[in-house]
């Protein structure tokens, strides 16, 4: 399956894939760096994959299987011991609440405590975990699954193969008020929430529709745990998103962005395709295409290196200045 070089028993039998210091008889474990050695050398995985760099390296385990991308091959053997789990079921759970003009395909499932809104279409395949609500016109692509307390508001468009985790939000109001007649009055959100084909939401997202256009997410988007994406945002396609980060209204993000923990994006800027944002970054102005930001505000990494890096000796020259205050004063 991995093609790779064996090297000791090839008769060992594995039954699960573990890390270095968890690992048990029985396990499949992998070693890529030498930063993980010491943890190496005490195993008790019953074989290891490993790097040829590192195919001799001192440790008790005998059997190694030598591949040139452990990461890699350590996907393909997880992917194979825990397949895809698979619906229940086909058909409509009989506690599951069904518009009548909803269209749900009979290879879809929609399991307990679910309700499905007026005109909503389930493709095929589709799997809709249990205690979701799917909105009145809303539609979930081919595949797509829901897992658990998914909430899909009226008028949202969910592409193929997606996964959206429990307690995630899709199509709530974007918050957008004017200030008349002494109080801050809502803005009226009609538009709507596109996702795209293989769009994956962590747990506890929440993604705004539209004022008057759409909040799009382009194809093979990942979005971590507790992110939020404005009103009229537009997401590119294979963007990253780690946990908690904050994309407000009408900002753009062009395709392959990638965007560390906790990043905060203002409204209506455009982040540059391929552009990479450190995390815990705030992102006040346009970044170009192809670069790495850090920082708050946000400026191209190294320059922001340097910024720390003079702050540092800045504190080191002011305790000296008052040093030789001090003596002069005693003098």
């Amino acid at each position: 399956m991995l093609g790779a070089t064996i090297v000791g028993d090839p008769s060992v039998v594995v039954t699960g894939v573990a890390p270095l210091d968890r690992a048990r008889a029985g396990d499949l474990s992998f070693l890529a760096s030498a930063r993980y050695l010491e943890l190496f050398a005490a195993t008790q995985a019953s074989a290891v994959i490993v790097s040829p760099d590192l195919a001799e390296a001192a440790g008790p385990c005998g059997t190694r299987l030598v591949v040139a991308k452990p990461h890699e091959a350590v996907l393909a053997v997880v992917a194979r011991l825990h397949p895809r789990p698979v619906p229940p079921f086909r058909g409509v759970h009989p506690t599951a609440v069904v518009a009548a003009d909803a269209t749900i395909a009979p290879e879809a499932c929609v399991e307990a405590h679910s309700v499905i809104g007026a005109g909503a279409t389930i493709a095929a395949g589709a799997w809709i975990g249990p205690h979701c609500t799917v909105g009145a016109g809303s539609v979930i692509g081919a595949e797509t699954r829901l897992i658990d307390s998914v909430t899909v508001y009226a008028g949202c468009r969910l592409g193929a193969r997606g996964l959206i985790h429990a307690g995630t939000r899709i199509g709530s109001d974007g918050f957008g008020f004017v200030y008349r007649e002494g109080a801050h009055q809502k803005i009226p959100h009609v538009g709507g929430c596109v996702i795209g084909d293989d769009v994956e939401m962590g747990a506890n997202c929440t993604i705004d529709r539209g004022s008057i256009d759409d909040t799009v997410i382009g194809d093979g988007t990942k979005l971590d745990n507790l992110v939020h994406i404005g009103h009229n945002v537009r997401v590119g396609q294979h963007c990253l998103m780690a946990a908690g980060c904050v994309i407000a209204g009408s900002a753009r993000l062009e395709d392959l962005v990638t965007l560390g923990g906790q990043v905060a994006i203002g409204g209506h800027l455009t982040v540059g395709r391929g552009a990479r944002i450190a995390a815990k970054s705030g992102v006040i102005k346009d970044v170009p295409p192809g670069e790495t930001w850090s920082g708050f505000p946000a400026r191209p990494h190294r320059e922001e290196m340097r910024r720390a890096a003079a702050g540092s000796r800045l504190t080191r020259i002011i305790a000296a200045l008052e040093r030789l205050v001090g003596e002069g004063q005693a003098d």
